[in-house]
């Protein structure tokens, strides 16, 4: 409903403070204003619903993906529903298994119906339909994300593992010897600007504070006196302390704020190029031209036979860009190249972690959460630990089973989402060179994470990975793995609240944006003066995270999936939650958040995770049939054989995805550009032999040529 009521709040009762608002956060990012752009920010909020052309022009292409593979998903989730609860419902409810109480439960799930039952075959066709409808949607999205036009060319490459003493001259040489019809037209060396981007952004908040006060001087003509202590306006002392007696003019203290801070920044701008990183950022004419560059370093070429006359005998698959008279000086054979990001997109102050650093930081950050995790699975060991004290007694007195019942699945939603804010800040503190990178990362991590805590665990009645690995390695325990826990009538009960939680109190959550709230509090209380304060309040919007909202949303999309056969009473609150989480999306996005350039690596990483649902839920299908009716029953052998062949294809896929890149067929170079290029090449090879040898060094002037190198 507040995403609903917002545009007409914006309309009638705060329309320029949002606008106004809005078009200083999109001047800070981009550095200039569009005027087409801001007419039609202006006209938009107005508006609903918003169109999706709206949201590309304010939030990028990004959230165009992000909100077409939810749309995706409710059409999935709206056929699933259907199914699900005109034909898999009945079917449950037809069996006499569990009693013919019509206020019992478990008469809708699968364990109703007797092991002998027929009908079962009818859930192993289904869970199979299900699975072709999300790879046929899911491909759907794909083939409309990849045929959408890129907002920029692709005409920029960048080089890492350079040689620090290369020069922008040696660079641009070897291009125009090894490549003569590629025309470079800029070349970018890479430095460490770690402490130089951090003070140069202090610099820039004390000169608008500075500014402010300024401005405040020519309008009051008075001199405003602050005190530079943190949180000292907050301090109730009335001034008797020592404390709040320490005041200074505003003018006089930002003015020597900003004179030092601005001597500092020249001091580090003169030191930048004495700290090089090895890494180049290589600009061509065209397109093209860098897709052939990029082919012709990480593409395989096959030869065989000898290498030219009396050459070595080569054979199999290698690895030669072409030569130049420097690419020896320059290690040519070391270098990465890639297309380059976005420069939205690149976290400058993060290139100089690289290499061993790099790595060290992953892997002591990802073996410390590892460890935290493994034995604080889920959130049952909070919620044990809290009956110690005696918290959730209370709510065992009101004997009321809605309450009784609610309350554990509102107590998981809250610590899941309150445990993944660990997740969260370990990607932060890995340094990725990319938001694409850190978005990835994030989404993989929350995704395994919740998967476990929320779905797998649970639905074994384990409350830590450390439980579930000495019940299947303990042989001297006592207690073994049940995995019947997983069809317990009132199992599926548990799953359905903690979706209708996830679907009303959590879209209501993400409305109100309490860490946001809490952040911006911290901040506003940490700020100096009045001019520190309205700095904060306009520079308070962060980019949306789409890693993190990729993880939470496929992880109850799985919680769902399986389910849907085994319990199909869930997926109308599935599609609910959908719907919900859907439009939430879209109010923050346009009208909260902050675009965005990300590459399209993580939106497709979204769809490899996506199909993991449906796999899901024929394994909980094959576990029930193999329970129930042994291994060698026929849906079980059936089951086996389409889990097995699933999760071979999608190994398969997502393994040769990951070489891809060797192929040269991934490279599409225009005819005519190759054409040109070997033309090229062969007369510049005519002009050199012509020369004297190929290792010479041309000559400018009507010198002799220089003496061959070594």
């Amino acid at each position: 409903m507040f995403s609903v009521i917002s545009p007409f709040f914006v309309k009638y009762i705060t329309p320029h403070v949002f606008i106004h608002s809005f078009d200083a956060f999109s001047e800070n990012v981009n550095g200039h204003e569009n005027k087409e752009n801001t007419l039609n920010e202006k006209v938009c909020p107005n508006s609903w619903p918003v169109l999706e052309a709206m949201i590309r022009d304010r939030c990028g292409v990004d959230a165009v993906h992000y909100l077409s593979f939810q749309r995706h998903l409710i059409t999935l989730m709206l056929l699933i529903c259907v199914a699900s609860v005109t034909i898999i419902l009945p079917v449950n409810l037809s069996g006499n298994l569990l009693g013919n109480d019509p206020y019992s439960f478990g008469r809708t799930t699968i364990g109703n119906l007797q092991k002998d039952n027929n009908l079962l075959w009818l859930h192993t066709v289904f869970a199979v339909l299900y699975l072709a409808l999300t790879v046929g949607l899911l491909r759907h999205h794909t083939s409309q994300m990849k045929g959408m036009q890129r907002e920029t060319a692709r005409n920029t490459l960048f080089i890492s593992s350079v040689p620090r003493r290369a020069t922008v001259d040696n660079i641009r040489t070897h291009f125009m010897e090894a490549y003569p019809t590629c025309r470079v037209t800029d070349v970018r060396l890479c430095y460490d600007v770690t402490k130089l981007v951090y003070m140069d952004k202090e610099r820039k908040r004390a000169e608008k504070n500075l500014l402010y006060y300024q401005k405040v001087l020519q309008r009051q003509g008075r001199h405003v006196v602050i005190n530079p202590r943190r949180c000292s306006y907050l301090c109730c002392c009335c001034g008797s302390c020592q404390c709040c007696q320490e005041v200074s003019d505003a003018i006089e203290y930002y003015s020597t704020q900003e004179a030092a801070l601005l001597e500092e920044v020249q001091r580090l701008k003169q030191r930048t190029p004495e700290r090089p990183l090895g890494m180049a950022f290589v600009t061509l004419q065209t397109e093209s031209m860098a897709t052939y560059i990029l082919k012709d370093f990480n593409a395989l070429q096959c030869r065989s036979g000898a290498d030219g006359v009396g050459g070595a005998f080569k054979c199999g698959c290698c690895r030669e860009p072409q030569p130049s008279s420097v690419s020896g000086n320059l290690h040519v054979r070391s270098w990465r190249i890639s297309y380059a990001p976005n420069p939205n997109n690149i976290y400058w102050q993060n290139l100089s972690v690289k290499g061993v650093r790099w790595w060290l930081r992953f892997i002591v950050l990802n073996s410390a959460l590892f460890t935290l995790l493994f034995f604080l699975t889920t959130p049952s060991i909070i919620i044990t630990n809290m009956d110690k004290f005696n918290v959730t007694k209370p709510i065992y007195y009101l004997n009321s089973p809605v309450i009784s019942q609610f309350f554990p699945t509102l107590l998981l939603w809250s610590f899941s989402a309150l445990l993944p804010t660990v997740v969260y800040y370990s990607t932060l503190g890995e340094a990725h060179w990319t938001r694409s990178g850190e978005n990835i990362s994030m989404m993989y991590k929350l995704y395994i994470f919740l998967l476990f805590m929320v779905l797998i665990l649970p639905s074994l009645g384990l409350t830590s990975l450390a439980v579930l690995l000495r019940r299947l390695f303990d042989n001297q325990s006592d207690t073994k793995l049940r995995f019947e826990c997983v069809f317990l009538p009132d199992q599926g009960a548990f799953f359905v609240n903690y979706v209708i939680a996830a679907g009303l109190v959590g879209s209501g959550m993400e409305l109100l944006r309490l860490p946001g709230l809490l952040l911006y509090t911290i901040r506003m209380a940490m700020a100096r003066s009045a001019a520190e304060r309205k700095y904060v309040k306009q520079n308070q919007a962060y980019q949306f995270e789409y890693g993190a909202m990729y993880g939470w949303t496929l992880c109850v999309f799985t919680v769902i999936m399986a389910y849907s056969i085994t319990c199909p009473v869930i997926v109308p609150f599935g599609l609910l939650y959908l719907l919900l989480k859907h439009i939430v999306d879209k109010h923050n996005l346009y009208f909260t958040y902050l675009p965005s350039r990300l590459d399209r690596q993580v939106h497709l990483g979204a769809v490899n995770q996506a199909l993991a649902a449906p796999i899901i839920c024929l394994l909980w299908l094959f576990f029930f049939s193999v329970l129930r009716m042994g291994l060698m029953a026929e849906t079980s052998l059936f089951t086996l054989v389409v889990l097995c062949a699933t999760i071979f294809i999608c190994i398969g896929y997502n393994c040769f995805g990951h070489f891809k890149y060797l192929s040269p067929h991934n490279y599409k170079v225009s005819l005519i550009c190759a054409q040109l290029h070997v033309m090229g090449f062969v007369i510049f090879s005519i002009i050199s032999h012509g020369a004297g040898n190929l290792d010479y060094k041309i000559s400018t002037d009507d010198t002799e040529p220089d003496e061959p190198e070594t």
